[in-house]
């Protein structure tokens, strides 16, 4: 289970949270509802460490974090950007393997093991040596997935992950974060799509910029 109490996040003078408190349990699937300006993606970002929390007490597991004016440095979310920001100079299999190599210093052969098991995971076998230019919008999600998942997050966030997909596609990406489930992985998922937050959602935390 995760617990979040009382966390405060401030940019200059806008107060984007003020003693905000949230729990998510364990094989959950919660979608932060949503417009523009509400903080979901900051949420997202400051429990993938990319963005520095003012205040915080971070519980998980029976592991409780104490921020104060720091970065999240444990490695509890993957996070699965809104444009993927996959390199576009390096293959998928390079995409993932680049940050388990450079930043959990793990070996080279043993990443691309991982990598490669995972792809069979997301049905990408056969890309591996595919550039991101070559890549549909659904595999380039399923990639982006699959980076994020390289580092045995307990959590993966996803921002946004049907803004500007089709239908089709859309649904492709409920049946994914489905199938995570399936392999009782926690995840959260910032929307301002109700009906794809309904479909996937187990608990669903609508936000507006006055709320938080």
């Amino acid at each position: 289970m995760l617990e979040i109490k009382n966390l405060t996040k401030k940019f200059g003078e806008k107060v984007i949270f003020d003693q905000f408190n949230l729990t998510i349990e364990n094989n959950q699937v919660l979608a932060i509802l949503g417009p523009s300006g509400g903080g979901k993606t900051t949420l997202l970002r400051m429990l993938a460490g990319l963005e520095k929390i003012d205040h915080a007490s971070i519980s998980f597991n029976d592991q409780t974090f104490e921020i104060e004016n720091d970065f999240f440095k444990e490695d509890l979310l993957g996070f699965v950007f809104q444009d993927f920001q996959l390199f576009p100079h390096k293959t998928v299999l390079e995409n993932l393997i680049l940050s388990p190599i450079y930043s959990q210093n793990i070996a080279k052969e043993k990443a691309i093991q991982k990598a490669t098991k995972i792809l069979q995971q997301l049905d990408l076998v056969g890309f591996e040596k595919t550039y991101p230019y070559a890549l549909s919008g659904g595999q380039k999600q399923r990639v982006a997935l699959a980076r994020a998942m390289m580092i045995d997050p307990e959590i993966i966030g996803y921002d946004e992950p049907t803004s500007a997909l089709d239908s089709e596609l859309r649904d492709q990406v409920a049946a994914l974060i489905m199938e995570n489930k399936k392999f009782g992985t926690t995840q959260i998922v910032v929307t301002h799509d109700p009906v794809f937050a309904e479909k996937i959602a187990d608990q669903i935390l609508k936000v507006n910029p006055k709320t938080l």
